[in-house]
């Protein structure tokens, strides 16, 4: 069955935000006497809200509640994004070509805030036809409940569409859900060889998610 819709995730795919999530935790953690690793940041990619903060809470040993977590990394985050919003290179371009061969839909476990900021800035607000933010759903990613809704909002089966994600946790949550999956990895974090067997294509620019990539994929899975 060919493809129908597209799906983008956002942070660390449209816009390369892993380092500013990982700057705010860094200085979340140092202002409070503690350390944020590399290993903790991978631990906290492509979670939900309520999932990365409660990483936070448990490994960094806070007695603060998680809604005061949120806010105040929230506040952060916004803060740099405001300063100067870093897309990656080809994304914005790479979202516009898809919108012109499919239906094209944003999943995101980001906080909503954040997500609107991103989308206002970014003016694809009005270039998603479905917009779905982690903070509506129970489980984030890898759980595949948040591909679920867009699909079901987008009236289009899990095996005739496709996710891009940069995340292990992102990936999975695609394969769980039955979608046709792209790696593109920001480039401060690569992906294991476990993790990128899981997609049906890598890549490492979205200067290269093109129209004829999403048909190569389709071709190969065709009978």
């Amino acid at each position: 069955m060919p493809i129908e819709a597209v799906i983008f995730d956002m942070d660390g795919v449209l816009v390369d935000s892993e380092i500013y999530w990982d700057k705010a935790r860094v200085e979340f953690a140092s202002d409070r006497g503690k350390s944020w690793t590399p290993a903790l940041q991978r631990l906290a990619m492509g979670r939900s809200t309520m999932g990365w903060a409660r990483v936070m809470q448990t490994q960094l040993a806070l007695d603060e509640s998680l809604d005061d977590i949120i806010a105040e990394m929230k506040a952060r985050v916004i803060a740099q994004y405001e300063a100067r919003m870093p897309t990656r290179p080809g994304a914005l371009d790479a979202v516009a070509r898809m919108s012109e061969r499919y239906r094209v839909g944003l999943a995101s476990g980001s906080p909503t805030e954040i997500i609107k900021a991103v989308l206002r800035i970014t003016g694809l607000d009005q270039i998603f036809e479905v917009m779905v933010y982690g903070d509506e759903l129970p489980r984030g990613k890898p759980a595949p409940d948040i591909y679920f809704e867009a699909l079901q909002r987008l009236a289009v089966a899990p095996g005739r569409s496709l996710g891009i994600e940069d995340s292990a946790n992102g990936l999975r949550s695609l394969k769980a859900a039955g979608m046709y999956a792209v790696a593109a990895p920001s480039p401060g974090y690569p992906l294991a060889a476990d993790v990128l067997a899981l997609a049906d294509a890598h890549i490492s620019t979205l200067e290269d998610f093109t129209v004829e990539l999403v048909q190569s994929i389709d071709a190969k899975s065709q009978p």
